[in-house]
């Protein structure tokens, strides 16, 4: 089965979803996650930095970057691409996320929409979907729930203005 046939039909039981109040109007939320340089400062699960390897964000685009940190006593290096199926501006991101490998059988689809309330600040829900029930308990698993909501902090403490809890500061590697 193709990854565009797989994910087709949304399927509760392959989901993931988080969700986070912004005190922050739509339209800088979802700057922030327009914003190559931005998103390094903020995105991520706590401990870990960003590297952009390259940064096209937009429909059609691709962020392909590193997560780096030390992780299970050990520095560690995550390579990640996102690629976005579909923006609709203030609205809606939608992304095919996972490994550089274009073959990945763990890529797993987000969308991210941007609700703003009558009193400015925003609900800002990320949903996963994975390819597979049991794929989806193997990330559960392994904290992508802690470490989705961690991202989600740092893109809150970011809006705030303050350096957020990651440290994330933004590394440019060699291309």
């Amino acid at each position: 089965m193709t990854m565009e046939k797989l994910f087709e039909t949304w399927s509760l039981d392959r989901e993931i979803v988080l969700v986070k109040v912004l005190k922050h109007p739509r339209h800088k939320v979802f700057a922030a996650w327009m914003d190559p340089e931005a998103l390094a400062q903020w995105y991520g699960p706590a401990g870990l930095n960003i590297e952009n390897h390259k940064a096209d964000i937009r429909e059609g685009g691709e962020w392909r970057f590193d997560m780096v940190g030390v992780f299970e006593g050990q520095k560690q290096r995550f390579p990640n691409l996102m690629r976005f199926l579909k923006v609709v501006p203030n609205e809606l991101i939608v992304v095919d996320y996972g490994s550089p490998d274009p073959n990945d059988p763990e890529r797993f689809y987000m969308t991210v929409t941007f609700d703003e309330q009558t009193d400015g600040k925003t609900v800002l829900t990320m949903r996963q979907l994975h390819p597979s029930r049991e794929r989806r308990q193997v990330v559960v698993g392994f904290g992508a729930v802690e470490y989705g909501l961690q991202t989600l902090d740092g893109l809150a403490t970011w809006l705030d203005g303050e350096r957020c809890s990651s440290g994330g500061l933004a590394v440019a590697a060699p291309q």
